[in-house]
């Protein structure tokens, strides 16, 4: 399988720069795999392919302002920091622009001292381990001096920092938004539960790495970088008897299907447990976990276009591809969305 496969052409005018308000007013691209129907409707009207039994859920990462600019202390040379995994309460994983000047030892300051960082090792692909120094509370120093990781193909700048989380984020950690979820506003939520649909929280801190177009040609040789995930008890038993009784499992967003194919076996059965996953879903990798997915329209020769390609299939996934262009669809983070319904649901 190659990379190439999954290329397609894409105006740049199409890759949405600002997000669209209300949030849940986004187009939606609603793609039946069987039949290889395709809908163009409003994304509030997602409550027409839900019914009761059904289980939403959703991923509660909430994105941390995870640019930091600032000097090496001595030379006063420029650095960008990007945070992307925490290893512990002050040691993290992060990339540095420029990384030359971030050898073992190396000193950097941010906001007049409030903050320092000392290189401690290398990492993959290029990235440090860095320890932190402060006073006070980490967090709070971070939202002082920090930016939002908005992704490089995003040139306005954003004046609500609320506009890159999505509604319902609760839990500290992720370096990009699972943007999915940014159509979705508290009152249509309030909509789903009303049906009969279950909301399900689980999480996933989402890394850089999994938007980065594949370099290498050979899929099979591309590495994922790992991101830590958690399933709680609770909703793997509500996942569980869903579909014990029949309802479908409605992932929001590629991040909620990364960690549900982690922790889902061979029969469909949702464990519970926390960790690090690397999974890589490609065309021919079976799925178990996810039955309908809501996802916004990717990078070309992207892991998360691939994800897609094993839920719908790649000639299906460029086809819908082609014909959001044509209907000039918003692309990438701020974009519109699909529905790929791979299991229809029941009649009413």
């Amino acid at each position: 399988m190659l990379t190439s496969d999954f290329n397609y052409e894409l105006p740049e005018e199409l890759i949405a720069q600002t997000p669209i308000e209300p949030r849940d007013a986004s187009r939606l691209m609603v793609c039946h795999v069987k039949t290889g129907e395709r809908e163009h409707r409003i994304f509030r009207d997602i409550t027409d392919y839900l019914r009761a039994g059904d289980v939403l859920v959703l991923n509660e990462t909430r994105v941390i302002p995870a640019r930091l600019y600032g000097r090496k202390e001595g030379t006063g040379g420029a650095i960008e920091f990007l945070l992307l995994k925490r290893i512990d309460r002050d040691t993290w994983e992060v990339i540095l622009k420029p990384g030359r000047k971030a050898k073992p030892g190396a000193v950097f300051v941010f906001g007049e001292g409030l903050l320092k960082a000392t290189v401690l090792d290398m990492a993959q692909d290029g990235g440090r381990i860095v320890r932190f120094a402060y006073e006070g509370v980490f967090e709070e120093i971070l939202d002082r001096l920090g930016q939002m990781p908005l992704p490089p193909y995003i040139h306005e700048k954003l004046s609500d920092k609320e506009r890159y989380q999505t509604v319902y984020a609760r839990q500290d950690g992720s370096a990009a938004a699972p943007t999915a979820g940014l159509h979705f506003t508290p009152e249509l939520l309030e909509k789903v539960r009303a049906m009969g649909v279950s909301v399900v929280p689980i999480l996933l801190h989402v890394g850089l790495g999994t938007f980065r177009p594949v370099k290498e040609e050979d899929v099979s040789r591309h590495h994922m970088h790992s991101e830590y995930y958690e399933v709680t008890e609770d909703a793997a038993a509500r996942i569980n008897a869903a579909r014990a009784a029949g309802g479908r499992i409605i992932c929001v967003g590629t991040t909620s299907v990364r960690t549900l194919e982690t922790v889902t076996d061979e029969k469909g059965v949702v464990h519970a447990g926390s960790g690090y996953t690397q999974i890589f879903i490609t065309p021919g990798v079976p799925l178990h976990a996810v039955d309908v997915l809501i996802t916004n329209f990717h990078l070309p020769q992207s892991t998360l276009l691939m994800l897609v390609s094993a839920l719908m299939g790649r000639e299906q996934a460029l086809a819908a591809y082609e014909e959001a262009v044509r209907e000039r669809y918003r692309f990438f983070s701020f974009g519109d969305a699909m529905l790929i319904v791979a299991k229809e649901a029941e009649a009413k």
